[in-house]
């Protein structure tokens, strides 16, 4: 009986699948890929740092720090800094960064270059490996050479990967490895000079490096010091990735909640037409079970095989994430295609299915076999008790699953809570939509429109129905698209910086006035002129730093007692900048009371609020100053952001130097600029923000077309489901159509009657869906996001009509068979 009937419905049955089908490829294809990213990380975690532990100092390191790095016995070494070069062959110059290396590093992995005996000769023959992008870009070739600052050395090899390097780091400033005997050669170690000195060390098998990390950090940490172990490496890469898997989560679960949706309204219509043929049934013989199992084996047949093609389908669209994300990731994701999303597949499909069409299920229970003589058409209901078990276990499955999916408890909360909020709400709406319109009947309207709204709460009505799956479909795709534009106006590039497109560092007192000559004689402007003194912290309050790193119950973050502050001084906010609390001291008399800016970040970090004093080591000479204001700084814009900001008239006399900004008006003004400040300068680092912005905007391209990807996929599934539900409402519609041609209704009218209620349904649920979703937007931007929510225009101007036209069109094929065939024709056909 299940298999027959269940072939007389296919096409209702059909989308009823889609609906399941698309749920479970957007939850496979994102978990498995996820799963495959974690896989790799952990199984390349050595080859991604290259050896089994790092100790690094942004200093050269302490007596002490060295003593303990020695007593280790370091594998390998390097300095590394950021520096511009200049290839003499053709004058071209490039910000990259210099690695100057001793020691056979990788242990782990290896350094691909083009030749291949170049990443093991390079040392030996005194030669540089180059970045191959970078040798593209400036027709260079292995054997011809590379000046670094003071420095000429012969081009060894085009380096291609090196461990722990990524697609977009290369891009912006790529790598230069030279032989760490030359570093001091190229004279470009100078004061305020940003340098990291590594060692790197090959362990025993025996070690146990979570507790040697333990031990160690803590004994670092209070030499400036740090330890990276590749555990722990990787389990920050993995972090690295969470936003974006938040994110795909976030789209899988709302297709899944959609495909949901679909399964409910599509099994509440399907057995609502089928009421009479179980009465029937059950006037011939049919137990209660027998009815119930016909229709329990047709809904998980047919999620057993929806869940089986939505997981092969979701097999075939993982494949393409890894290429998306490439540049994302410092190694190739190898994708392993196990039984496990299959099953997970099934299961999901079998689960979704007959759970949230159980309700449904359970009238087919208490139908009566009188059913067949009543006239009334009121549905058999359930008992109270039965449904509300059934929505209990509906809402665990829903938190339990997104729990799973988002890994965070209370993000699985709000969004059960958010939709289910939202489904009372449409609910709620519906029933005084038909409580409303009873009681304010229009009877001086035309019979068509009187006859519209009758259809909206006489018996067999789908008015609640479909407004709560119009209106929480909407809702999703709505909240969706609504977050997709946070996340994307967070990438905008052309609000990053304002006119300046090169930020020139580094650049000695000395070197100001002739480097400012240098960019005027160009025809060019100094935009900014920045200067930076370098400071570490010394006391806070009554507390010395010293003492703060040894006592483990402090709440001060490591990194501010650690860090070597670049700081500067003026006389006003800059735009990426507000005043959050306290008072902006613009400058100061000789004899004031030092009083300073700080930013949020760090007075959260530090503990810190106005008021509170803090003593800065500014190069050996301590300097008492007070918070007098706290700045909310965007850390998004490409330009110079600083944690610390003195007022005038304090730091004028320190040992500094500079960072100049310009605006260029094309390439090869750049490049002159650049080959010129090389020749004249070569301790300064240039960096072109045009170049970079080309990166960026590369970059997000990717990100957007990810996260406009999963938009789509989830939209497709909510219009998969607006169909189903208004399509299956077909067959309550033909019998009260038959009727009236019967009773001598044109074709018009009936079209009329049709058109005007599916418009009022679409455009109540589609309205009501979209406000409920700029709430929902509005919460996830202030509470999750914590950014500005400025609303799109376009869930208005497309969703809004689009979803009402469609509901529209859907309503309008459902009586097409009514129009073009005779009554009874049609109720043969039906029947």
């Amino acid at each position: 009986m299940a298999w027959r009937d269940a072939k007389a419905s296919k096409v209702r049955l059909l989308l009823f699948m889609a609906s399941i089908i698309l749920g479970i490829a957007a939850v496979v294809s994102i978990q498995l890929f996820s799963t495959n990213l974690k896989d790799n990380i952990q199984l390349q975690s050595k080859a991604l740092m290259g050896a089994d532990y790092i100790i690094d100092s942004r200093k050269v390191p302490t007596e002490r720090a060295q003593a303990i790095i020695d007593s280790l016995k370091p594998d390998a070494s390097e300095v590394n800094f950021v520096s511009m070069i200049a290839f003499p062959k053709n004058g071209g110059t490039k910000l990259v960064k210099v690695r100057g290396m001793e020691g056979g590093f990788p242990f782990y992995g290896t350094i691909d270059t083009q030749p291949e005996s170049a990443a093991t000769t390079y040392q030996e023959l005194g030669g540089a490996l180059v970045d191959a992008t970078l040798l593209l870009q400036f027709n260079i070739e292995p054997g011809d050479s590379i000046k670094v600052g003071e420095l000429t050395l012969p081009i060894a090899g085009a380096l291609k990967a090196i461990p722990g390097s990524t697609a977009i780091s290369t891009s912006v400033v790529p790598t230069v490895l030279i032989p760490h005997e030359f570093i001091d050669a190229t004279e470009l170690l100078q004061f305020g000079s940003r340098k990291e000195y590594q060692y790197f060390y090959k362990a025993p098998d025996t070690l146990d490096l979570e507790r040697f990390e333990a031990k160690m950090n803590p004994i670092l940490e209070a030499e400036s010091a740090d330890l990276d172990t590749h555990t722990s490496t990787s389990s920050r890469l993995g972090r690295r990735y969470d936003n974006v898997g938040k994110f795909l989560n976030l789209a899988a679960f709302i297709a899944l909640l959609l495909g949901c949706i679909g399964i409910a309204s599509s099994v509440h219509i399907y057995i609502k037409e089928k009421l009479k043929a179980i009465a029937v049934l059950k006037c011939m013989g049919a137990s209660r079970m027998q009815s119930f199992l016909i229709f329990l084996i047709q809904i998980a047949g047919i999620g057993i095989v929806g869940g089986l093609i939505g997981a092969l389908i979701g097999i075939g669209v993982q494949e393409l994430f890894p290429y998306l994300l490439q540049d994302f990731l410092p190694f190739n994701v190898i994708v392993s295609i196990s039984i496990q999303p299959i099953l997970i597949g099934v299961f999901l499909g079998l689960f979704m299915s007959v759970l949230f069409a159980l309700l449904p299920l359970l009238r087919t229970w208490y139908v009566s076999p009188l059913e067949v003589l009543r006239v009334d058409e009121k549905a058999a209901q359930e008992p109270r008790k039965i449904r509300l078990m059934v929505f209990s276990a509906i809402l665990v499955f829903l938190l339990l699953f997104s729990f799973w999916l988002l890994k965070d408890i209370f993000y699985a909360f709000y969004f059960v809570g958010a939709t289910f909020i939202t489904f009372s709400i449409l609910a709620g709406i519906a029933l005084l939509c038909i409580k409303g319109i009873r009681k304010f009947y229009p009877t001086g309207w035309s019979f068509t429109l009187r006859q519209s709204l009758l259809n909206l709460f006489r018996p067999n009505n789908q008015t609640v129905v479909l407004i709560v799956a119009i209106g929480l479909g909407t809702f999703l795709i709505s909240t969706l698209y609504f977050t997709k534009d946070i996340l994307l106006s967070k990438t905008e590039v052309g609000q990053m910086t304002g006119n300046a497109n090169m930020i020139i560092l580094d650049v000695q007192s000395e070197q100001r006035q002739a480097l400012k000559e240098t960019i005027e004689a160009k025809g060019l402007s100094v935009l900014d002129n920045i200067p930076l003194v370098t400071m570490r912290m010394h006391r806070l309050n009554d507390q010395l730093v010293n003492d703060l790193r040894q006592d483990s119950t402090s709440q001060v973050r490591r990194w501010v007692l650690n860090h070597e502050f670049r700081t500067t001084y003026r006389d006003s906010l800059i735009g990426s900048e507000e005043i959050q609390d306290g008072e902006w001291v613009p400058q100061l008399q000789p004899g004031d009371p030092v009083v300073i800016s700080i930013s949020d970040n760090l007075a959260d970090s530090a503990k810190l609020g106005v008021g509170d004093t803090v003593v800065f080591n500014v190069q050996g000479v301590l300097m008492e100053t007070t918070v007098g204001s706290i700045r909310k700084v965007d850390w998004g814009r490409v330009q110079l952001n600083f944690t610390v900001v003195f007022p005038k008239g304090v730091l004028e006399d320190a040992p500094q130097f500079s960072v100049f900004s310009t605006a260029v008006p094309n390439a090869q003004s750049s490049a002159d600029l650049q080959q010129e400040l090389v020749a004249k300068f070569p301790n300064v680092s240039i960096l072109d923000l045009r170049q970079v912005y080309t990166i960026i905007e590369d970059i997000l391209d990717k990100v957007s077309w990810v996260i406009n990807f999963m938009a789509f996929f989830s939209i497709l599934t909510g219009i998969i489901v607006l169909i189903g539900s208004v399509r299956t409402s077909k067959y309550q519609r033909i019998k009260e159509s038959v009727l009236l041609r019967t009773l001598g209704a044109k074709n018009k009218q009936i079209l009329q009657i049709t058109a005007f209620e599916y418009v009022l349904l679409g455009l109540i649920g589609s309205l009501v869906g979209i406000l409920l979703a700029l709430v929902s937007s509005f919460c996830l931007a202030l509470f999750v996001f914590q950014e500005p929510f400025v609303p799109s225009l376009i869930p208005f101007i497309i969703f809004l009509p689009g979803i009402t036209l469609l509901v529209l069109g859907i309503g309008l094929s459902n009586i097409q068979s009514v129009l073009r065939s005779s009554p009874l024709e049609v109720l043969r056909r039906e029947g």
